[in-house]
């Protein structure tokens, strides 16, 4: 019977369920990561594996939707908690070998577990403690936005305007204030100390940037913050009302929080315009009390409004030119604007593939290829796929992210471009 051959593919990263997607070939890097290997496959195998194409899996709903993969299908299906078996119970099915450029959900988790906060490999929680004025300038924006709240509830209650307008404006402040933590609690996109180049940043150069600060690698784009004392992949800048990066992993969340400030301004300028210009019943006077309070809060929705929409389009701009504020600056300042070849970042790049009905919420994208997206990977992740693909027992010995590298030692061509 003939059989198939097929050679182990790379691209990637550990994650918490990151999707990623198979690439053509082992480059030399791989080559001294892990040998590569040939492996023979059962005909029927493949052709198993091949009768399930992502897009004809793809559901009209999903496809309406915008959801351009299917969890169900993509999904390893095995438990990397589960690695002994116990009192001789039947081991845990291997998954199936995905053919070459077909997705599958990198679902181990090599992020650290302990109950820590900071901005450092260790710590199990993202969070920026050492700036004490962004902390400051954080907790001004939920003052502010918990204020403004109370206030339109204030008018709810006593009838200067219609409950449905202050439950929609509350909502807006929910949805608001979640992209804000989001973003400040959220790992912008973190250089890991293990970050390798992908295998297209081998294959079109032959040298590679690194940080003087965190003596890694840096992958394109990518800048070192002072304040978080980390590299950041796609670092658009440092925002002192996030106290966090806005990076490629966050900047959603940003996004969001710009558009659901900048409605909550302007929703909140329109009410009390139509109430003042032009409604004159007894009906639309506001309470004594009140009248100050919305005061204050017209004044604070003004400035909200003219610096969410300067911000809104800064960063519409950088999506359209590719061009980061760090960027944009740096080529002002050496006249090479006109230089430019960087590519327009699409919104699936920002929103992820999950669909558009994730789009308006806060929560994690889902990157069609989350090493491409952050311009690194890591020898983990390479070997926990090259496992998969000789259909060995998956095992974490060696295999944890960030700055854990155990028995995974960096590759040859890797250690040639490191800082002695």
């Amino acid at each position: 019977m003939a059989s198939q051959e097929y050679t182990s593919v790379t691209s990637g990263r550990r994650s918490r369920a990151r999707l990623q997607k198979g690439s053509s070939k082992v480059t030399s890097m791989d080559a001294d990561l892990m040998p590569a290997q040939t492996i023979t496959i059962d005909p029927s195998t493949a052709a198993a594996a091949a009768s399930i194409p992502r897009n004809e899996e793809l559901s009209c709903l999903r496809k309406c939707c915008g959801c351009r993969y299917n969890p169900s299908v993509e999904r390893l299906e095995y438990d990397y908690s589960k690695e002994k078996t116990k009192n001789g119970a039947k081991p845990q099915p291997l998954p199936r070998i995905r053919q070459r450029g077909e997705y599958y959900i990198d679902s181990f988790n090599g992020e650290s577990w302990s109950c820590s906060f900071g901005t450092n490999e260790e710590a199990g929680i993202w969070m920026n403690s050492g700036d004490q004025a962004g902390s400051v300038m954080a907790a001004l924006v939920w003052i502010l936005m918990l204020y403004s709240g109370v206030t339109v509830t204030s008018l709810t209650i006593t009838e200067g305007i219609p409950p449905i307008l202050g439950m929609i404006y509350n909502v807006l402040v929910s949805l608001a204030l979640a992209s804000h933590a989001k973003t400040s609690l959220t790992d912008p996109g973190s250089v890991p100390k293990n970050a390798v180049p992908l295998e297209s940043q081998r294959r079109d150069s032959t040298s590679h940037s690194m940080c003087g600060q965190c003596q890694t690698f840096k992958p394109p784009m990518s800048h070192h913050c002072r304040i978080c004392n980390r590299c950041v992949s796609r670092m658009d800048h440092h925002c002192p009302w996030m106290n966090n990066c806005v990076g490629a992993a966050n900047l959603k969340h940003f996004f969001l929080f710009l558009i659901y400030t900048w409605t909550c301004s302007a929703y909140a300028l329109t009410l009390f315009g139509w109430n003042y210009f032009f409604c004159a019943d007894e009906d639309c006077t506001f309470h004594v009390v009140v009248v100050h309070l919305v005061r204050v809060m017209t004044v604070l929705c003004f400035v909200a409004f003219l610096f969410t929409s300067s911000m809104l389009m800064n960063v519409t701009y950088g999506l359209m030119t590719g061009i980061g504020t760090i960027d944009r600056l740096k080529k002002k300042a050496t006249n090479t604007m006109s230089q430019s070849d960087e590519e327009p970042i699409s919104l699936e790049e920002v929103f992820g593939i999950g669909g558009y009905h994730t789009w308006p919420f806060p929560v994690d994208p889902v990157f069609e290829d989350y090493d491409a997206i952050m311009g690194f990977s890591t020898p983990q992740r390479l070997a926990r796929e090259q496992q998969l693909m000789e259909r060995r027992r998956p095992s974490t010995k060696g295999l944890r992210g960030g700055g854990e590298t155990g028995d995974i030692e960096l590759p040859n061509c890797v250690n040639d471009f490191l800082p002695v």
